[in-house]
């Protein structure tokens, strides 16, 4: 697995997520979703949830090229809440197409010489927020984190269209904000319908 993201070439569309938090996020909402609309919900769909956040991040249909780059503990070896969920032999350095363009996904294992994940997840903000190249960045951060996360994409460029998602509006930064709970959802098969 890549543990370094400075000598990355970057794609113009990256995804940049905390998987041990997402991952999360998708048991939560299992837990309380199923209590309240009565049936067993299925894993979350890894790829119909990157289009989510793909699409709720400004990226249209096309000939795109997404990079989808997931940071997790080492001890962590799956998103036990997501299908395809194994890092190493399902997810890191696989890719799939639709109709948005190519995701092409990687995973970053926190080692052990860095004190948290979040140290990880912010650092390679830097550098993403950073690259010429990168012109759309989605960013899926614990709410925890999110002071950092502002802070670290104060000075990001604003010609970059960056979207910051996170489980409840967040205040001020010069970014868009959206609810990850909705990709996750959509991910989980659960229609709006069935929400009393």
């Amino acid at each position: 697995m890549n543990t370094n993201v400075s000598n990355e070439q970057w794609k113009s569309n990256v995804i940049l997520a905390d998987a041990d938090y997402l991952d999360s996020v998708a048991f939560n909402l299992t837990v309380n979703f199923e209590r309240m609309i009565g049936r067993r919900i299925p894993q979350a769909d890894f790829a119909r949830w990157a289009d989510c956040v793909a699409l709720d991040g400004g990226l249209r249909e096309g000939d795109n090229e997404i990079q989808v780059v997931l940071i997790h503990r080492k001890e962590t070896r799956e998103m036990k809440n997501f299908t395809p969920g194994e890092f190493e032999s399902q997810l890191d350095g696989k890719a799939f197409k639709d109709h948005l363009g190519e995701f092409l996904i990687s995973s970053l294992t926190i080692e052990d010489s860095l004190p948290s994940g979040d140290g990880l997840l912010i650092e390679s903000l830097q550098v993403i927020s950073n690259a010429k190249e990168v012109k759309r960045l989605m960013v899926v951060a614990a709410d925890d984190d999110y002071p950092k996360v502002k802070d670290t994409l104060r000075h990001a460029d604003d010609e970059k269209r960056i979207t910051v998602f996170s489980m409840q509006p967040m205040p001020g930064g010069n970014f868009r904000q959206e609810i990850l709970g909705y990709s996750v959802m959509n991910a989980l098969g659960i229609r709006s319908e069935e929400i009393k």
